[in-house]
């Protein structure tokens, strides 16, 4: 599958998180070019702010391989991670992200900060933005709209 398809599950997720009163932002994890997690925000729903869907998509990808380590996996999320995120996507030794629109107040992955390729850490990871970034800004700035 291209980056395109795989993003365009991303999006179904974030689709779902907007239908349940979430902000719409979807993840997906692939190893071996298998989908080994897909999830979405769910922060209002379990009252948590650590539930972000690359966080959720971290821990279910880690669960799944029997191992926190996640080398030679691809996270696949429709906004750029904030730095938590970004921080778990460290952590996880994810080998590359790719994500659909930037995120100007608390992009962590190039825009604001660069978490995820600051060579003063252990790990870096290979970053592609922009990959259905029309459609994902779209599903965001819709959501907002409804809400204010």
């Amino acid at each position: 599958m291209t980056n395109e398809e795989y993003m365009k599950i991303a999006i179904e997720e974030a689709e779902k998180a907007a239908s349940e009163e979430e902000v719409p932002v979807g993840a997906i994890v692939v190893f071996k070019g298998d989908i080994i997690a897909k999830t979405r925000n769910e922060c209002e729903g379990r009252q948590d702010p650590t539930a972000h869907a690359e966080v959720l998509a971290i821990q279910k990808a880690a669960k799944h391989l029997g191992n926190w380590r996640l080398s030679g996996c691809r996270l696949y999320v429709t906004k750029e991670p904030c730095p938590m995120c970004a921080g778990a996507i460290f952590q996880a030794r994810v080998d590359e992200l790719i994500y659909g629109v930037s995120d100007i107040k608390a992009g962590a992955a190039g825009t604001l900060y660069n978490i995820t390729n600051d060579v003063r850490l252990n790990h870096q990871t290979s970053v592609t933005s922009g990959v259905c970034e029309e459609e994902c800004r779209k599903l965001l700035q819709d959501f907002f709209k409804k809400r204010r």
